[in-house]
C-alpha cells in the first residue's frame, strides 16, 4: 500500500514511454496522453499523502 503512489508514477511514465517510441499512433490520441498524465497526477497525490498519514 505504502508505494502505490509511486507504483502508479511508474506506470503512467512507462505508458508515456512506449506511446512516444513503439506505439507512436498512440500519441496522437488525446484519451491515451491524458491517461498517463492523470496516472501520474493521481500517484503523486497519493504519495503524498500516504507519506504524510505515515510521519504523523
Amino acid at each position: 500500500m505504502k508505494n502505490l503512489g509511486v507504483t502508479l508514477i511508474i506506470v503512467g511514465a512507462l505508458l508515456l514511454i512506449l506511446g512516444a517510441f513503439l506505439l507512436k499512433d498512440m500519441v496522437d490520441y488525446n484519451w491515451y496522453t491524458w491517461g498517463s498524465v492523470v496516472l501520474i497526477i493521481i500517484g503523486l497525490v497519493l504519495h503524498i499523502v500516504i507519506n504524510k498519514k505515515r510521519v504523523e
